[in-house]
Parts: C-alpha cells; sequence; structure tokens
C-alpha cells in the first residue's frame, strides 16, 4: 500500500510540476512577445455571438487593425470558421467590422473554413502562399500565443507574435491562462500519433 501512495504522490508531483512549468511558459511568452514587421497580420478566430465579436476576438481584430494601419504589415487574414451558435463565420464578422473601419477589402484576406488553431494557421498559410506573403504577425489573446507559436513552427510559417490582454475580462483571461497548459499538452500528444 505505501508503494503505491508513493507511486500516486510521485506521479501528482511530476503532473503539478509539468502543469506550473507550461504555464510559466505560455506566461513568458504572452507577455514577454513583440511584433516585427511583415507582409501580413493573421487574426486567429475566437467567439462570436450571433453576428456580434466577443470582447476577445474584437480586441484581437483592432490590435490587426493598428498594425495595418501603423504600416507595419500589408495585408490583414481574419481565420476562422462558423463554431456552434455563430450566424456567421467568425473571418466575416471580423472582415465586416473591418470594413466599417474604412479598411480597402483588398487588404483583407477571409480564411473561413477553420475550427482550430491549427486549421487557423494552415488555411491561412494557404493564403499567404498564394499572394505571396512571406512573414506575418499572428495575433491571439496572450494565453494562446505559445500554442499558436508550436503550430506555426509545425507548419514552417515565418512569423513573430503580439498578444492582447483583455483587462475588463480579468477573470476570462485568467481562465484562459488557467486551461491553456492542458491545451498545449492535447496538441503536443496530437503530435506524437
Amino acid at each position: 500500500m505505501c508503494k503505491i501512495k508513493r507511486l500516486v504522490l510521485i506521479f501528482l508531483a511530476f503532473g503539478v510540476f509539468v502543469y506550473t512549468f507550461l504555464l510559466a511558459i505560455i506566461i513568458g511568452f504572452g507577455f514577454g512577445s513583440k511584433e516585427k514587421e511583415a507582409d501580413c497580420v493573421i487574426v486567429l478566430g475566437c467567439r462570436v455571438y450571433g453576428k456580434f465579436m466577443s470582447p476577445f476576438l474584437k480586441e484581437r481584430v483592432d490590435e490587426g487593425l493598428r498594425l495595418l494601419k501603423e504600416g507595419k504589415v500589408n495585408y490583414i487574414i481574419v481565420s476562422g470558421g462558423k463554431g456552434q451558435g455563430e450566424s456567421i463565420e467568425e473571418a466575416e464578422a471580423m472582415k465586416e467590422y473591418l470594413l466599417t473601419k474604412g479598411i480597402d477589402k483588398e487588404k483583407i484576406l477571409t480564411e473561413a473554413k477553420s475550427k482550430n488553431t491549427y486549421e487557423n494557421l494552415k488555411y491561412s498559410k494557404q493564403i499567404m502562399e498564394k499572394k505571396n506573403l512571406k512573414s506575418a504577425v499572428i495575433v491571439s489573446n496572450k494565453f494562446h500565443l505559445f500554442r499558436s507559436m508550436l503550430v506555426a513552427k509545425k507548419l514552417n510559417i515565418d512569423a513573430s507574435y503580439k498578444g492582447v490582454f483583455v483587462k475588463s475580462y480579468l477573470w476570462d483571461e485568467i481562465y484562459g491562462h488557467l486551461r491553456e497548459p492542458f491545451a498545449v499538452i492535447k496538441y503536443l500528444l496530437y503530435l506524437i500519433n
């Protein structure tokens, strides 16, 4: 019985160590990332309520819009398909918002079929290749950037990263950070299989 207890405790301690280690990396990468000039910005999708962007998605799009307006990128790729309970594709909601901000529709490239981070970047890379765009700034919430970087490296996307942190939704941000180590582990296990 003592051996089993000891093994369980060792296993739990190892799990806590791995979780804490990953959380520290996720926080460090998210808050330490800086964008570089690039050919385009890829704004990763997030929840849409009916036809309206969630606060997280709006913050992401506003960051992409800033990069475009400041001339740090030439195009903005809005990436995200239609999720459960959403009336339109996340990319379409982003595009409509950008058009209301006076952005030339030729500058907005739409990827509207992805269902997850891997597909966001896979299909966005295909758009980059068609447009001969060589580099990107990937925009998402800070807690999501580390996993986005792992996917971008897997897909050989030359990228820098810019994260947003929505202070008015602090508890949602904290929750996003706390659950992200599990999402990273799930992605790493997916790579192994």
